[in-house]
Order: structure tokens, then sequence, then C-alpha cells
């Protein structure tokens, strides 16, 4: 059993171990593992991770288990006028639990009264294509892949929220 809650400051290095670890393990095959380690060293030390939490425009949400371990993380950002869902990184022992939904949901909740929220998938990442398009996610835009993962490109998925 998990709960869902907003990140702190005692998360972070948690939340860095786990971003490194799913980041390598799901983009290492894709754009190669020295790559990978080099993008995910860059974008989830807990410096950077903490510094997400003094955004006023970040939400950052934990998925926690009964013993205290975060086996979760999802961050959506707000920028310029647009809710886009930064990071959604689930545990492998988690996978197929829940957990990513219990995430989302948090993430569209706290978002809820907005027009949409959209993401942004490396192609090749087929685990989180087949979620999100399950979610509601549908394909809206191909672009280069950003943070130096050259020669790739991502997909910009996009979902229409209820109007509270």
């Amino acid at each position: 059993m998990t709960q869902i809650r907003a990140m702190t400051e005692q998360d972070v290095p948690a939340v860095s171990r786990l971003m490194g670890d799913s980041w390598r393990r799901t983009y290492g095959p894709i754009v190669g593992e020295d790559t990978a380690a080099r993008i995910s060293g860059d974008k989830h030390s807990p410096e950077r991770l903490a510094s997400d939490l003094t955004d006023a425009d970040t939400m950052s949400f934990v998925a926690e288990r009964t013993d205290g371990a975060i086996v979760g993380y999802a961050m959506a950002q707000f920028k310029d006028g647009d809710v886009m869902l930064d990071r959604l990184h689930v545990d492998k022992s988690e996978f197929g639990t829940g957990v990513a939904v219990d995430l989302l949901h948090a993430v569209l909740a706290a978002h809820a009264g907005m027009p949409s929220i959209a993401l942004e998938v490396l192609e090749g990442n087929d685990r989180a294509l087949a979620f999100y398009k399950k979610h509601g996610f549908e394909v809206v835009e191909r672009r280069a892949a950003p943070h130096g993962a050259a020669g790739h490109s991502s997909l910009i998925m996009r979902r229409l929220l209820s109007r509270a």
C-alpha cells in the first residue's frame, strides 16, 4: 500500500536515487548507457531536485510505502501558460501496482481547471507511451529530443482536462 503526498526536502535523496535508476534503466537501451548516465547526473542531482521544490510553478509528488520507502515520483510545471508533466517515475518493484496511475491522478487533480496538460516522451519508451495513451494522452507533435539525446526524437503528448 502506498500513499501519494507532496514531496518534501527530506525526500530529495531517495527521489534522486529513484530517478537515476529509472532514467538509466529506461533510456540506457535507447540513447546508450553513457548518455543516459550523463543526462541523469545533470537532471536528477539532489541539488537540482531541491531547487525544483522552491519553484512556485512546480508541484512534486511522491508515492511512499507504509515502510517509508519512496517508490514513485511525479513533477509538473506551469510554464508559459501551460502545464507540463515533466517527470513520472516508479520503482521497478512497483510496476503494475497502480502507483503510476495514482501519481498521475494527483498531478491531474492538482491542475483541475486548466484546459490541458502536456508531456514529452522519448521515442522508444514504449512502456510510457502505452501508459499515457491508456490514460487519455494523444501525440500532438514530434520533435528532436532534448537533454543531449542527439539523433533521437521526442513525442509531445497532450490530454484535455475537464473544466471544473
